[in-house]
């Protein structure tokens, strides 16, 4: 097995222009087999509130339902990063509570850093975590928890118009910097597009990565898992390119055991 990832080499590979790679994930399986493949970074986004609790936005996820799924990533993890998010909340109410908090993700679900959505809005928070000797992945741009104020809703924060404004760049190069400045250690900066995301890669020395509107401008990508091998229904029927389609393809294995069980056939595996 190589050797754990660390933040200081992910700022090393920033530095050689080597690409950092992520992906979103909630569950002991998934972390393992990403983890096996070689990832940097395994991510516990608050996506899960959608994707695997069946919520109609990630603003509805609870902290209990974060920490169930960071420990089970972490025991799935042995050498990636393993962030998780906030939920929508602790960061809202103030400094003390986002350090009760990423405490609480740190210690009870094993995380090595927390990110937080919006971060710009709360460089405070940022130089508290960081006091109490907790890595940031300090989250900025249009974000999941900010897209409201930019008027998009979360179902259009992935098509590919939803991205940063040319026009917006100073503004966003700005907010990078502060979060540099305030100790974050990675930035994740959603719906980026080539533009300000170029210059916000040049303003700072830490690494920026990227997911939604992101693209090989920046210093690294993270993919929703179940994107990356097109797991869960909507996949099914959709035309969308993915690494694989696991929901067809495990469409296809039920429908085989249905006819093995009705046919009186031995089931396989």
């Amino acid at each position: 097995m190589s050797s754990p990832v660390t933040i200081p080499a992910l700022r090393q590979k920033k530095r050689d222009g080597q690409k950092i790679v992520g992906v979103v994930a909630w569950d002991y399986q998934i972390a393992r087999i990403a983890d096996r493949a070689g990832v940097d970074i395994i991510s516990v986004g608050d996506s899960v509130g959608v994707n695997l609790w069946g919520h109609s936005n990630p603003l509805e996820v609870t902290m209990d339902e974060m920490l169930v799924c960071c420990k089970a990533v972490r025991r799935g993890t042995a050498r990636a990063l393993v962030s998780c998010d906030f939920p929508f909340g602790p960061l809202q109410e103030g400094s003390d509570s986002a350090v009760r908090a990423a405490i609480r993700l740190v210690k009870e679900g094993g995380a090595d850093l927390i990110k937080l959505d919006g971060a710009a809005e709360y460089p405070e928070s940022v130089r508290a975590l960081v006091r109490a000797g907790i890595p940031v992945f300090a989250q900025f741009g249009l974000t999941p928890q900010t897209a409201l104020k930019y008027g998009v809703p979360y179902s259009a924060q992935n098509l590919p118009d939803a991205q940063a404004a040319p026009d917006a760049m100073a503004k966003l190069v700005e907010e990078a910097k502060l979060l540099e400045s305030a100790g974050a250690s990675l930035l994740d900066f959603t719906n980026s597009g080539p533009v300000a995301g170029a210059a916000v890669v040049k303003a700072v020395s830490i690494p920026v990565i990227g997911g939604f509107g992101g693209g090989p401008w920046l210093d690294g990508r993270v993919r929703l898992a179940h994107t990356a091998i097109g797991y869960g229904e909507k996949w099914i029927d959709s035309k969308t390119d993915t690494y694989v389609n696991t929901a067809k393809a495990s469409l296809g294995a039920f429908t085989a055991l249905i006819d093995d069980v009705r046919a009186g056939r031995q089931i396989k595996g």
